[in-house]
């Protein structure tokens, strides 16, 4: 008897400020031998130990506004006057080669994702959104000043940011109420298991 097949997922993880996605990211890559992430493109200079092709594709600026005004990405955006972008060629060579793809996104770029999916069959068939978030923004302020990055004022203005962005998770496929780091890992490891299981993404064996 033959095993069922699944196609690739391309998971997307969104979260306020100071909700712990990277972290969930880090621990499913982890977990997951099959998943990688995808590398955004920029237009900053490499920071130092960092790889080209591994931890950023570096572009320079003109390379960078000829590809989006190609339509090369799916999601780009402009950060403290640096360039950043996700290349279209970048998940679709991951995925046709049978990866799932993990993407750390903010909520804006996630929209965008979500929308420009739509129109792109491989990334519609192949998306799966989640959306993390701590139960209360009490528990925001909590981890952001745990963290201990940031003045009272800018607390002050990510927790604004953060509650905007947490009533946008009807939005999302999945909403994950995030407790404890094994909690939410085992959480959202149910959840890639229950997309692969999809019938439009898997084919039954053969009797």
């Amino acid at each position: 008897m033959n095993k069922a097949k699944s196609s690739p997922l391309l998971i997307l993880i969104s979260a306020p400020s100071g909700g712990g996605k990277t972290t969930l990211c880090n621990q499913l890559l982890a977990s997951r031998p099959d998943m990688v992430r995808a590398v955004t493109c920029t237009t900053r200079e490499p920071r130092p130990g960092e790889n080209d092709g591994v931890d950023y594709y570096f572009l320079k600026t003109e390379d960078f506004r000829r590809r989006v005004k190609a339509g090369e990405f799916l999601e780009h955006a402009t950060v403290y006057g640096n360039g950043y972008g996700l290349l279209k060629s970048e998940l679709l060579g991951k995925l046709r080669a049978g990866k799932d793809v993990l993407l750390n996104v903010d909520v804006q770029g996630a929209a965008t994702i979500r929308k420009k999916a739509q129109s792109e069959p491989e990334f519609r068939r192949a998306l799966a959104t989640i959306f993390l978030t701590p139960a209360s923004l009490a528990e925001v302020r909590r981890r952001l000043k745990t963290r201990g990055a940031d003045s009272p004022e800018v607390i002050r203005k990510r927790l604004a940011v953060a509650k905007a962005e947490i009533a946008q998770w009807r939005h999302f496929d999945y909403l994950l109420i995030s407790t404890t780091k094994p909690e939410d890992l085992r959480r959202a490891l149910a959840v890639l298991e229950a997309e692969k299981m999809r019938v439009a993404r898997t084919e039954a064996p053969e009797f």
